[in-house]
């Protein structure tokens, strides 16, 4: 059965998660590059960053787990989009490289996605 995604992407540290069916917390489990120097000023347009992100071990788990659970909604009896939300600190590393990998693989499964990344062009976070 193929539906219609919509992929959001965020930060945390800029204001409170969008409205989804399901939303992923990426924060406490997944290593930040922000913490490392050469990656800070960094997104996840840059393939160094994609790559600390995808090689974090469980990543690629949890994305084929989140495209389970949306496989779960959209086989419900009501029509329409499913929205899915995932964030991290900041929204320029994890949740936009997440974002992407997940539309990949929701897209080969034969889904229609949108993938909007809220808090990517922001300015870096100072923590």
């Amino acid at each position: 059965m193929s539906a219609a995604v919509e992929i959001v992407s965020f930060g945390y540290l800029h204001d409170a998660p969008p409205a989804a069916h399901l939303i992923i917390d990426l924060r406490q489990h997944f290593r930040d590059p922000h913490v490392s120097p050469e990656l800070r000023y960094m997104t996840a347009d840059d393939e160094l960053v994609r790559t600390a992100v995808l090689n974090t071990p469980g990543i690629t788990a949890l994305v084929e787990a989140t495209a389970t659970a949306m496989n779960a909604f959209a086989s419900g009896p009501s029509a329409g989009v499913v929205t899915v939300a995932d964030g991290c600190a900041g929204g320029r590393h994890r949740a936009p490289t997440f974002a992407r990998a997940l539309a990949e693989r929701l897209t080969a499964a034969g889904h229609s996605v949108t993938i909007r990344h809220r808090d990517l062009d922001k300015p870096v976070v100072r923590r």
